[in-house]
């Protein structure tokens, strides 16, 4: 396909257009992670700006990704001055490598006040820049960490290169141990799988909820929603089937490997899958897709939601974070192989993930924690707050084996027949999936099912990396002072299994039962943002990400101070949207229902007394009294609002108060809304409706 990466300067770019040794020292670099070269900037500069240049572009930025979970630039032009009057086009290896945004104006958590602006933005040389299409101008984006002016993290980027150089190197270790001498590197692989809706603009734009907020904070549920379960993977409307394919075309120019599209199971929903990739570049291609699916919509006249919840009653959207680990030789170390009971690397590795998650399932919830995700998490199509994990038959049948001190067999997959003659017998696999798994063991890596579908999925495999590693240095530790290693390996796997196979669950993750049986387990089941913030602060946590030299305490505490105060910013908007829509759309809507209703039951009377009104008189009753209430709980979400607002609290109690008064305020409000928009003529409701976003594209 000649449109794939051309706009990426990629590998087969920079093999065309740099010297020899220049491209030599940039792909040492790359792949070693050895320090870049000031010289070699220089070049490469020169050349990606001839590069960029001729494909039409006039400007660079540095492209970052701040705490804000989304990405950020400021552009620069190419031109300098000469002394004639003219311009000449320019881009130096300092350009490249360094840049200098505003610091105090990105989230930070303290680290930075507003007369303390200095940060810098250092070139990621592991991912490719590319060239972002804007109303047909062209900009070189150069993708960057950012830091700021005391070194510490305030982005996305940052840690994760530095997780992924923690599990490279105590990967390295473990894989020494089974001598393994060729691997050099170890990374993790990433494949996010991307849930979305979809709704015309022409009712977005009705929508101040949607427009301020990303869902909807009022909205009666359809008389039709999900339950005839027609919409997962049907047909392709006409309109839907063209926006994808626009979005391929810009995905596969920018180099990201988009490769299954889909209906997803709630009306108006749809899903993007990706191939694999290594995890830094994955999470910059997952940025640009959800900034591609926003503007490609656009075109489209239709408006992406990317929020968790956009609509109540019906599934919300997640990131299936495919997790994995290969080496620079081409190993996956998550590939069980034909007989995994006999793969005791595999099993050593699929042991450390297990110990991981259990002994950091709080982190890993706190990963996934975001405003929109609290109201999703446990849903139809979601996994519970609680962490478990799925292994699958021939997985778990192997880790009893462990339990009870012998491994003896590989349960395999049955060919199985469908009946009908001229269908094609198959072996099927050696285990079935389970989509209510947070955590699920997929054939060769596993899937996290608990990313938010607007977040960065940056977060959940920083800690993915970080707590991986640290339980295969626990490992390698107990392994390398072995005087006898196979001895204490199997030791060491049967001592896993058995501590640690309260994590390991196969049924009904949706059913209260398993929410029983888990408490019972001692698993946590953490219910919303601001609690699982909370884990951010513990020695422990501490520790940990200082000990692999992932974050330190000061860029810890930023975070959770940015966690929750950015919670309380969404709940404040989201209940400063609902008043000012009740306030201004709402009541005059049901005041002049009610009007009418009212002038129409004074004409029936004065024109017969014998005419029977009581249905227009319930009806008048149902609006007015509920019209009451909805005022009573308006003044209500109006006064905890402002309390809220001019709270001085410690960030966790602000949280705190935000989600048990301010929000539930906000529940009390729609339900009478909600009710109000079943008796109000559908003429005069002044919003589009639940039926009309849904189904009409």
């Amino acid at each position: 396909m000649k449109i794939f990466g051309e706009n990426v300067f990629n590998d087969a770019a920079m093999r065309e257009r740099l010297p020899k040794a220049t491209y030599k020292s940039l792909h040492k670099t790359i792949e070693q992670g050895l320090p870049l070269d000031p010289s070699v900037a220089e070049i490469v500069a020169n050349a990606m700006k001839d590069w960029a240049i001729e494909k039409g572009a006039t400007h660079f930025t540095h492209w970052f990704q701040p705490l804000t979970g989304i990405t950020a630039e400021k552009h620069d032009s190419f031109i300098s001055p000469t002394k004639d009057g003219h311009v000449v086009m320019e881009f130096s290896g300092k350009e490249l490598i360094q840049g200098e945004p505003d610091a105090s104006s990105f989230p930070s958590g303290g680290i930075r006040a507003t007369f303390e602006a200095r940060g810098y933005t250092a070139w990621d040389c592991t991912s490719p820049a590319f060239l972002k299409e804007d109303a047909g101008a062209l900009t070189l984006c150069i993708p960057t960490a950012f830091c700021s002016y005391t070194g510490e993290a305030l982005d996305k980027k940052t840690p994760l290169l530095r997780s992924m150089q923690a599990l490279s190197k105590q990967a390295l270790r473990v894989l020494k141990l089974f001598g393994n001498t060729t691997t050099s590197h170890v990374t993790s692989t990433v494949g996010a799988e991307q849930e979305y809706f979809l709704v015309d603009k022409k009712f977005f734009d009705k929508r101040l909820d949607l427009m301020l907020s990303g869902r909807t904070l009022f909205g009666a549920m359809a008389p039709k929603g999900q339950e005839l379960e027609d919409h997962y993977f049907g047909s392709l409307k006409t309109r839907v089937a063209a926006f994808m394919h626009d979005l391929n075309v810009e995905l596969w120019k920018l180099g990201v490997l988009a490769k299954t599209q889909h209906n997803e199971v709630a009306p108006g929903q749809f899903e993007l899958a990706p191939i694999f990739g290594t995890t830094n570049i994955a999470t910059d291609h997952n940025q640009l897709v959800m900034d591609s699916m926003k503007k490609v919509a656009l075109r489209h006249d239709l408006v992406c939601l990317l929020h968790e919840k956009p609509f109540a009653g019906v599934n919300g959207s997640g990131k299936h974070n495919n997790w994995s680990m290969s080496t620079d030789d081409g190993m996956n170390l998550l590939d069980p192989g034909p007989n995994p009971h006999e793969n005791f690397q595999f099993l050593t590795i699929i042991s450390a993930v297990i110990k991981a998650v259990d002994d950091y399932a709080e982190l890993l919830r706190v990963s996934a924690a975001n405003p929109g995700n609290d109201h999703r998490l446990g849903a139809n199509e979601a996994p519970p707050a609680i962490i478990s994990i799925f292994l699958g038959d021939q997985l778990t049948d192997i880790f009893e084996q462990l339990q009870n001190g012998g491994l003896n067999r590989s349960l395999q997959g049955e060919r199985l027949a469908s009946g009908v003659k001229t269908l094609p017998a198959f072996r099927k696999d050696s285990t079935d999936r389970n989509r209510t798994s947070p955590f699920a063991f997929t054939g060769n890596k596993f899937e996290f099912r608990m990313v938010a579908s607007s977040q960065s999925i940056s977060g959940p495999n920083v800690v993915l990396n970080l707590i991986i590693a640290e339980v295969l240095s626990q490992f390698a530790d107990c392994l390398e002072q072995a005087p006898d290693f196979d001895q204490a390996l199997q030791a060491l796997l049967k001592e896993t299994a058995t501590n640690h196979k309260r994590i390991l669950f196969d049924g009904n993750g949706y059913s209260n039962e398993w929410v029983e049986e888990a408490a019972k387990r001692g698993l946590p089941n953490i219910s919303s943002t601001v609690d699982a913030a909370l884990v951010l602060m513990r020695e422990s946590t501490v520790e940990l990400y200082e000990k692999h030299k992932v974050l330190n305490r000061t860029e810890l505490e930023s975070r959770y101070e940015i966690n929750l105060e950015q919670y309380c910013k969404q709940i404040n908007i989201e209940a400063l949207t609902m008043i000012d829509m009740a306030k201004h759309q709402i009541i005059p809507s049901a005041v002049k229902y009610s009007t009418q209703l009212a002038n129409s039951i004074t004409a029936i009377k004065s024109a017969s007394s014998a005419v029977d009104i009581s249905v227009q008189a319930e009806l008048l009753k149902d609006l007015c009294s509920t019209l009451v209430s909805f005022n009573a709980n308006l003044i209500n979400l109006e006064k905890v609002t402002h309390e809220a607002a001019t709270m001085t609290t410690e960030a966790y109690a602000h949280g705190v108060y935000y989600r048990d008064v301010v929000f539930k305020a906000m529940q009390a409000l729609r339900t009478d809304g909600d009710k109000l928009e079943t008796i109000i003529d559908a003429d005069q409701w002044p919003l589009p409706t639940y039926s009309q976003m849904l189904f009409m594209l």
